[in-house]
């Protein structure tokens, strides 16, 4: 987990960025960017790709993190713009957004499987959530974020229980759709891939 982060700590702050929710059908693509403590006894056991850990591990994992961090932010990309410049356009634009957030600078920035348009050095790994320290930290700060802001928008939308599957493609949401047809945070661009036109049109209790 510390190969990448002991490639550039000596020429200063390593940074990691990661995302949560490129696949769903509803809600915001999440982007966390960190940099997290590289001394030995700040180190925090048990982070990793955060698709690996239970959600109680990941919600330990989070508060320690945000509490350890030099520096992190995250940030929400939503379905609208994600509809207007495509889901890894809108990936982008958040990564680049959540590192320009920070309140410092880092050296180099490591990115899972992504590149964006920064004067910072940066490195994208395949599957870097797994191999960095910073991306594995950064990888949940964006899954918890998401997680937990899809458990509040299920009570603003009760019909397509988003707190069971967090807006992804399940049949339970499938079927939903196809009764109620989308709300406000449906993403247009992919619901037509599990969903007929004919039963695409809003949800009138939320227009």
């Amino acid at each position: 987990m510390f190969e990448y982060e002991d490639k550039y700590k000596s020429l200063g702050l390593v940074a990691g960025i990661d995302e949560a929710g490129r696949g769903p059908l509803a809600g915001p693509v999440v982007c966390a960017c960190v940099v997290m403590p590289l001394e030995k006894e700040k180190i925090i056991d048990g982070i990793n790709d955060s698709k690996k850990l239970s959600p109680k591990k990941r919600d330990e994992l989070f508060e320690k993190i945000v509490k350890t961090a030099i520096s992190y932010s995250i940030v929400e990309v939503g379905e609208k713009t994600i509809d207007e410049i495509n889901i890894l356009q809108a990936t982008k634009l958040g990564m680049k957004k959540a590192l320009e957030s920070l309140s410092v600078k880092p050296v180099v920035v490591l990115i899972d499987a992504v590149k964006i348009d920064t004067d910072i050095k940066q490195e994208d790994i395949i599957k870097g959530d797994a191999k960095s320290y910073n991306i594995a930290s950064a990888s949940i700060l964006a899954k918890v974020y998401r997680d937990r802001l899809m458990v509040k928008l299920a009570q603003e939308y009760p019909e397509y229980h988003f707190e069971k599957h967090k807006g992804y493609g399940t049949k339970g949401h499938i079927d939903a759709l196809k009764k109620y047809g989308k709300c406000k945070i449906h993403r247009n661009s992919f619901i037509g891939h599990f969903v007929p036109v004919e039963v695409q049109g809003e949800n009138k209790k939320y227009v």
